[in-house]
Parts: structure tokens; sequence; C-alpha cells
């Protein structure tokens, strides 16, 4: 079977998801080639498990200091450039299309009426979930950024609907936490302004993973690190907390691993919204709209999470792949959630 994977590169997210993906492909001898769009080229980094991807411009957002500029998003768009890549995407020589909620993929797989499958959180958002900051327009936009046959939606929890539990690495276990060190993963605010305010909270460690402004003055509890897919596991693995904006894949790590979780959602982003909303409705993490110090404070001094004990949901959907894709149904989707348990977690 010969497969083209279409990955969206806005977010460190999918291209995580893909990886998990691309794992469980090639261990069931699938042929893939795999595009990414919606960043520079030069900002992908640790991508050798996609062995020689095609890249393309695509489409992304603007985001500054924690909101997205619609302004700017439409400035920076070559719609007559996405034109051109969505025409000049051959996909004749491949029996399926896979995508992650990548525009150029999804419409060129239209075009050529290709049989397309969509694999992304967003995809969820077709069925009743948790929803918060739309509108009519944002509900279109969603619906027609990277159109599928069939859409399969990833969730922190089914709500009763035919979705699926988040794609996630499922590492061991930490075998010790360290109580006070936390992972602050947002990229898409005010770095020197975020250092200024967490270098206050002296009792504890904050590892930022961003692009940390030249000549910060130095705090001896704040470690500014480069985006490092292996660094950021190692940090993940044995911290008590992380602060991130409500991005899915993230968070979905953190609910496995058992740490608490404390998300900013994108100003302007109806998914990250939403996102919060849920986290917070199924009682999981906790929000707050803006960087906000008091947030912050009462949220370092939590003592309750959970851990969720997810499957291997990227092998169930392999699996389904290679067995014909039948219509999901939700009895098939009841047995992928059937071994999923939420386990209280004491942070004391």
């Amino acid at each position: 079977m010969k497969v083209f994977y279409g990955i969206q590169g806005t977010g460190n997210g999918h291209i995580t998801r893909g990886r998990i993906m691309a794992r469980e492909l090639y261990a069931a001898d699938v042929t893939v080639t795999y595009q990414f769009t919606g960043r520079s080229q030069d900002q992908f980094f640790d991508m050798e498990i996609f062995n020689g991807y095609q890249w393309c411009e695509g489409l992304t957002f603007s985001v500054k200091n924690g909101k997205i500029n619609p302004v700017r998003t439409i400035l920076k768009s070559r719609p007559i450039r996405l034109f051109k890549d969505i025409r000049q995407l051959d996909l004749s020589g491949y029996d399926l299309v896979i995508c992650d909620y990548e525009p150029v993929t999804a419409w060129a797989a239209r075009q050529q009426k290709k049989k397309t499958i969509g694999v992304s959180h967003q995809y969820a958002f077709q069925y009743k979930i948790p929803r918060s900051g739309g509108d009519p327009l944002s509900e279109a936009v969603m619906r027609n950024f990277a159109p599928v046959d069939t859409g399969i939606g990833l969730h922190w929890y089914h709500f009763d609907q035919p979705i699926l539990p988040p794609i996630i690495a499922t590492p061991d276990m930490p075998q010790h936490t360290q109580k006070n060190k936390i992972v602050v993963y947002l990229p898409f605010e005010n770095q020197r302004q975020l250092i200024e305010l967490l270098a206050q909270f002296k009792g504890f460690e904050f590892n930022i993973y961003s692009f940390c402004p030249a000549r910060t003055p130095y705090h001896a509890n704040i470690h500014c690190k480069p985006l490092s897919l292996y660094g950021f596991q190692r940090d993940m693995h044995d911290c008590a907390g992380i602060i991130c904006n409500a991005g899915f894949e993230l968070a979905s790590e953190s609910l496995y691993l058992g740490k608490k979780i404390l998300v900013k959602p994108v100003h302007g982003q109806m998914e990250q919204a939403s996102n919060a909303a849920a986290l917070t409705e199924l009682g999981y993490g906790h929000a707050m709209k803006r960087v906000d110090r008091t947030a912050i404070e009462q949220w370092l001094h939590e003592t309750k999470a959970v851990r969720i004990t997810y499957p291997n949901t990227a092998r169930y959907l392999v699996q389904w792949i290679k067995a014909g894709m039948q219509p999901i149904d939700q009895d098939w989707c009841n047995q992928v959630w059937s071994d999923v348990k939420v386990i209280p977690v004491d942070l004391h």
C-alpha cells in the first residue's frame, strides 16, 4: 500500500502525532510519502523519521503576544501560491491519502477524487463536544480548512460520540517527580515579560522552551532551552506540571504522564478556547484567559492531577487501514476506549 500523508506544521502537536503514526505505518510495511506545510522549512527539527519529506508553504496564522493577528494573517497568506501548490501536487500514484489537517493535501485530494481520511483533533469538532469562543465564521473555517472523506476526530474523552483517544507516545511512567520543576511552552507570548513574571516564584524551577530573547537578565530559577524533541521529553518526564497554550497534543501527553496542567489559549483561536473549556469541564486541568500572576501562583501550589491510561490509538488506526477501512461505528470506538482509566495523582 502506498500512502500520501499531509501534516500541518504550524504547531508541534501535529508533527508529534505524525511521528507516532509514522512508526506504526512503518511497522505495518506501509510505504508513505510525507508532506509538511505551515511554517518555514528551516524551522522543522528532529524530522529523521519522515525519511525525506516534501514541503510547501501552505497556510498558517500570524500570532503575536498570545493573540491571532487577522490582518497579518491575511497579509502573510499567498493564495496564488496556495492554489498553485494544490494543482501541482500529483496524488495519482497513491492508494490512500491521510491528512492531519493539512490544506494543500486535503484540497488536492478532493480535486483529484482520491480517497482521503483525516486524523486530527480538529475533526472531532464535527460532533457534539465542548465548544467555546466560536462563531459562524470560525466554525466554517474549521470545516473547510482541510476537508476529507472520513474525518477521524481525537479527544481526551469520547463525549458519547464516535471519536477516538489521543495519538500519543506511551513511554514508561516516571519513577520520580521533581515537585518544584515546571515545563513552560508558551511560544506565542512575549517571552521577556513571561520570564520576568515567572522569575518571581523563587521556590520553583521553570524550564522554558522557546526562542528566548537576547540579553535576558539572569534568574537562577529560569532555564531557557531551545526547541528539542528529546530535551523536551526528558524534562516532561520528571516535572510536576506544565504551563502551555491550549493545543491538543501536548496536553494529551501531560495527561498520560500524570502532570498537572495550566493552559492559556491563543486569543481568537476557537479550537484552543474549546480545549481549555474541555479540560476544566472534565476536571483534567486549569485554564487562564491571559498570562496571569494570581492564576499561576494558585496553580503552582495545586497538589492534585490525573493520569489517563490512553491506548496506542495509532496502532488501532493502522490496523483499521490495513483491514480495509470499514465505516467507523460506536462499537469499534468503545473497544478502543475500553482500557482507558482516569487515575488520581497526589503531587505532595
